[in-house]
């Protein structure tokens, strides 16, 4: 059996390392947006499939008997396509994300889309964008004479106006990093996006800490009838259900070498990372 995850979060490397103890064949996908990404152990594919269509190919060619959406959870196409694409060719899917942040203090501004909270965060003076780079586009025009740090992971393609400053950067951050930054740059509104997790809570905790207005994008809406769990233990249990391994099974299966499986067209897979 061939357990495909969709990649490119903790919680998918985590799953891919767990799936590999188990002996289990599994193979990661990976959408290729941001340069060298931390890849999980295991075979590997960099690139997209060709929308809902493609993936459907793809899951019969591969063999794929179980599907693991573990992406980030602001991707709603690839949520879509593999909803679609496994309901198509009757192949299960899990969605497994991360559970959201908690606004511990009753503070926070909930925007329902990237929009809104552009038109939101117009209202502050000095603002730091914390919302990535695909969306950058819906800020400029309500943001544009405004002082804005952005920060991102890759350098960027796009024009932004001239009073606008961009700081790249990977996380974790922790929350004195945070609270310096906030403070050096005189930041009085933090506009985010609500990805969950603990490798970039600092920056709320900090604003928090400091009275910094926190304005926070509302996940999209899962795919309906896609079950979700928010652990990697929980998320491994279930691909041993579907896969129907024993424990027995798993203590004497053959372990098989981990390979690099080919990218997608006009896609290079990087060297591989193993750092978590």
């Amino acid at each position: 059996m061939t357990v495909l995850i969709l990649g490119g979060t903790g919680e998918a490397r985590a799953l891919a390392a767990a799936l590999d103890d188990d002996a289990i064949e599994f193979e990661s996908s990976l959408a290729g947006r941001v340069r060298n990404p931390r890849l999980p152990v295991g075979p590997v594919r960099i690139g997209g499939f060709g929308g809902a269509e493609g993936l459907a190919r793809y899951l019969n060619e591969r063999g794929i008997r179980a599907v693991v959406d573990a992406t980030h959870p602001f991707a709603a196409g690839i949520s879509a396509n593999a909803a679609a694409a496994c309901a198509a060719v009757n192949v299960p899917l899990l969605r497994l994300q991360r559970p959201g942040w908690h606004d511990r203090h009753g503070r926070w501004t909930w925007a329902d889309d990237h929009h809104a909270a552009a038109e939101a965060a117009a209202t502050g003076r000095r603002i730091f964008l914390s919302t990535g780079r695909q969306t950058l586009d819906r800020f400029v025009g309500p943001l544009v004479a405004h002082d804005v740090l952005v920060r991102v992971v890759d350098p960027l393609a796009i024009e932004l106006p001239p009073n606008w400053s961009v700081l790249l950067g990977r996380g974790p951050y922790d929350r004195d990093d945070e609270r310096s930054l906030l403070l050096d740059n005189s930041i009085d509104t933090l506009v985010t996006k609500d990805s969950g997790g603990s490798l970039t809570r600092g920056k709320l905790d900090a604003a928090d800490e400091l009275g910094v207005r926190v304005i926070v994008v509302r996940r999209p809406a899962a795919p309906r009838g896609v079950a979700t769990v928010d652990s990697v233990a929980t998320a491994r249990d279930w691909v041993l259900r579907v896969a129907e391994v024993r424990p027995a099974d798993l203590r004497n299966a053959d372990r098989r070498p981990s390979s690099s499986l080919p990218a997608a067209p006009g896609a290079t897979a990087p060297s591989a990372d193993l750092r978590a």
